[in-house]
């Protein structure tokens, strides 16, 4: 118990929580970590910067070339160089490769080309509400998140763009059973429907034969990243 992690599950259709844990032990430590740990959401953020790309005439089959880059990060300020995990490099490969694989050199080129300023805005949509500062490394996740945003996030995709706002609490009464408070799913429309379709074929790709290959042995439709 000396690490701790947590995990959630929403069902993607109405935004309800079905299943949620903070940590090893609340009676070790009451701090729940799906909903008020901020964490840097790292790769996680690249289906985000991708969106913005489709939206912006990028396909599934734009080409970016995987190589050692330099960018200059501003007066007195070393250069931003970005490597990929595994310090290797392909050469041209397309949008849908670099994002099952994680490439962090093409994501990177795609924020310069897009812009940072117009990738953030996204971000908002998707109901994260963190801190995101306009830089390069944004591309690579360099902003915080709680768990719960970033789950409720990813329902935009299999939604068609439509982002459902969680609720864990269906109804309360009281003793006498009146209703005193009632959740409904809270639809916000964040994206395209036709820009989340693309998005949803991409990540399954990433369970297909990417960077969550592990997950196809479930044997069961999914998505992610």
């Amino acid at each position: 118990p000396i690490i701790e992690g947590a995990a959630l599950a929403i069902d993607n259709r109405t935004g309800q929580i079905r299943a949620m844990t903070g940590g090893f032990s609340f009676a070790r430590s009451k701090f729940n970590r799906a909903t008020q740990a901020q964490r840097q959401v790292g790769s996680l953020f690249k289906p985000i910067l991708y969106t913005a790309a489709i939206d912006r005439g990028y396909t599934a089959t734009s080409m970016f070339l995987d190589e050692k880059v330099s960018f200059p990060a501003g007066p007195n300020q070393p250069p931003y160089e970005p490597e990929n995990y595994d310090k290797k490099y392909e050469g041209m490969i397309t949008l849908r490769r670099a994002l099952e694989d994680s490439r962090n050199i093409p994501a990177v080129k795609a924020m310069a080309e897009i812009g940072p300023a117009e990738v953030i805005p996204y971000a908002r949509r998707f109901g994260l509400r963190g801190k995101y500062d306009p830089y390069l490394s944004l591309a690579l996740g360099a902003g915080e998140s709680t768990l719960l945003d970033m789950t409720s996030a990813y329902t935009v995709f299999p939604n068609q763009g439509v982002r459902m706002e969680p609720f864990a609490v269906t109804t309360i009464t009281d003793r006498d059973g009146n209703l005193r408070e009632e959740n409904r799913p809270q639809p916000h429309e964040a994206i395209r429907a036709d820009t989340a379709f693309i998005m949803t074929n991409l990540l399954r790709g990433v369970v297909l034969h990417g960077t969550a290959e592990a997950a196809a042995s479930l044997n069961w439709p999914l998505a992610g990243k």
